[in-house]
């Protein structure tokens, strides 16, 4: 079965072509950090005007790297949820006339769940149940994956999500957006332990996460020691920093793993490229004799594959839609 697939919840137009599931036969990313960075964060209105711009010709790439036609698809897969409703809408909308034009069905697709499946595609023996943390821009979430459109959320942030909290450090401190990938390598050179940051506990819910009073004492930090004149040391900062963000995603997910018993650990979403927090968590897992499952690093990020990977299972579950399909800047993710 072959699936066009789309996605654009955010900043980054992708259209892929994947065959049951699990074979990549093309992956084109249309990426707006550049244009973007000028304002340092994700404008929704720009967004949305240069998905509109490059959605048609990125589908035509896809088909022609995958060496295929339109008629070869036999459904089209769409992000719906959750994402910038702007963006959203762009692609849902794209995705509707594919699909009523070559007569194939639309199958839905939660972001989350699509990161969750980028799992599949660089582990082909991996198969539910797991548990998995999903860690991107817009979403800290530990999730119990049942099946494979059968998840329950565990724990989750319950104000920033980690990675909004990476790129407002980097922001102010000057080093680029995104903010992640730079911090990262500024932290590998730093040392973790020079400045002290606290690890927010959620008091009755020992698998929720708070990460507003960290980026709030890395951002006062960083203020009162430009305010005094006082030098500060970037790499270590990055590194102290990057420390406490995988001090509390780490022992969470390994908590939600004991408390599961499936022996399975999967990572999802942009912040999984975090060269800490995968670390962090191969020595986890290796203390817990638990097995861990890292996507490759080009598919932590958004991703048209993940998108066709999940939709197959989604229209395999029976999970399509018509033509009054909607896109949802908030969604569950027990939705499919």
């Amino acid at each position: 079965m072959n699936l066009l697939a789309i996605e654009s919840s955010c900043d980054e137009t992708a259209v892929a072509v994947v065959r049951d599931g699990r074979t990549v036969l093309s992956d084109v990313i249309a990426s707006q950090a550049e244009m973007h960075a000028d304002y340092g964060g994700v404008v929704p209105e720009i967004a949305s005007r240069k998905h509109v711009e490059v959605i048609a010709a990125l589908c035509d790439e896809a088909l022609s790297r995958a060496a295929l036609c339109r008629r070869d698809m036999d459904a089209v897969a769409v992000t719906y949820a959750p994402g910038l409703i702007g963006a959203l809408l762009v692609g849902v909308s794209f995705a509707k006339s594919a699909a009523y034009a070559l007569g194939v069905p639309l199958i839905p697709v939660h972001h989350v769940r699509g990161h969750i499946a980028a799992n599949y595609i660089t582990y082909p023996d991996l198969e539910p149940p797991c548990v998995c943390l999903c860690i991107s821009g817009g979403n800290t979430l530990i999730v119990d994956v049942r099946g494979y459109t059968d998840m329950a959320v565990l724990g989750g942030t319950r104000d920033d999500a980690a990675g909004e909290c990476f790129d407002k450090v980097a922001r102010v401190l000057g080093i680029g957006y995104p903010g992640g990938a730079p911090l990262d390598r500024l932290a590998q050179s730093g040392d973790s332990g020079r400045y002290p940051l606290p690890r927010a506990q959620i008091h009755g819910a020992p698998l929720d996460m708070s990460f507003s009073g960290l980026k709030t004492a890395a951002l006062n930090l960083i203020h009162n020691a430009r305010q005094k004149g006082e030098a500060l040391d970037v790499p270590d900062l990055a590194a102290s920093f990057s420390a406490a963000v995988s001090d509390t995603l780490v022992p969470r997910v390994m908590a939600a793993s004991a408390q599961m018993g499936y022996g399975k650990v999967a990572v999802a979403g942009g912040v999984a490229a975090n060269s800490r927090i995968r670390a962090d968590l191969q020595l986890a897992c290796a203390r817990a004799g638990a097995k861990l499952y890292l996507p490759a690093l080009s598919l932590c990020g958004d991703n048209g594959a993940m998108i066709g990977c999940q939709g197959y299972y989604e229209w395999q579950s029976g999970n399509h839609a018509d033509a009054d399909l909607n896109a949802y800047a908030t969604r569950d993710l027990g939705v499919g």
